[in-house]
């Protein structure tokens, strides 16, 4: 007999309160949700909706007030500092906005930095750095600076860095959001094919419908709560 697994990710009952007295700010009330293996789920939401201190909560970058994150089953609240570092540095890969790339060092060296966090020698990781370069489609710019690439190219860059490591959960925030319509098309592209070809499972903050379209899962926060989870038809054939 065999067991399923548990959810990648399991928020149950979460809240996120900030200061004290008038200066109270209710970030998160009460948020339950699951993400499976497998799924691209966009979380979408205006300025001050709370979806990106659920991304920080997710990325185990901040900590909830009450309630419960489990990954994989494992209650993230019992874990200590160290234990949250090695959650972060084995199984989650990160996009950010603003590529976040060390300005003087290659496209190559971009890519293998989580692998020098993990101590992988540095034959294997240079033969993964190339490899995840040649997945997002830079086989041919491993030496080139980020100032050397256009925003897309960076962005590419900055997600063959994330799946380098070969993360159970690529978070991506706001991914597109420094990027014209045409590289904006290409990035969601990318972590569609990700998603689909490599199963993946991804979780994209965004406050851009087009691009939450995309994703098979939509989940919308509003005033610290998530007030939709529906399945986007555009997920499915957006290419």
């Amino acid at each position: 007999m065999t067991t399923a697994l548990a959810p990648v990710v399991a928020l149950r009952g979460v809240e996120r309160v900030y200061g004290k007295g008038d200066a109270t700010v209710h970030a998160l009330r009460g948020v339950d949700f699951d993400i499976h293996d497998g799924e691209f789920v966009a979380v979408m939401g205006t300025s001050g909706s709370g979806k990106s201190t659920c991304m920080n909560i997710l990325g185990c970058l901040d900590v909830p007030t009450g309630g419960n994150y489990f990954f994989r089953g494992v209650d993230v609240g019992s874990l200590d500092d160290d234990q949250l570092a090695l959650l972060r540095r084995h199984y989650l890969g990160f996009v950010f906005q603003g590529f976040n790339l060390l300005k003087r060092t290659s496209a190559l060296q971009n890519v293998e930095l989580p692998l020098v966090y993990r101590r992988v020698p540095r034959k294997e990781r240079r033969e993964r750095a190339r490899e995840a370069l040649r997945i997002v489609g830079l086989a041919d710019r491993e030496d080139h600076t980020p100032a050397e690439l256009s925003g897309g190219q960076q962005q590419r860059v900055a997600i063959a860095r994330a799946i380098v490591s070969d993360p159970l959960l690529l978070l991506a925030d706001e991914p597109t959001g420094n990027l014209d319509e045409a590289r904006k098309q290409d990035i969601i592209g990318l972590l569609q094919q990700l998603n689909r070809e490599r199963g993946i499972t991804i979780v994209m903050v965004t406050h851009e419908s087009d691009m939450a379209a995309h994703a098979s899962r939509i989940l919308e926060f509003r005033d610290g709560r998530m007030v939709r989870d529906s399945t986007s038809p555009g997920g499915i054939h957006a290419a």
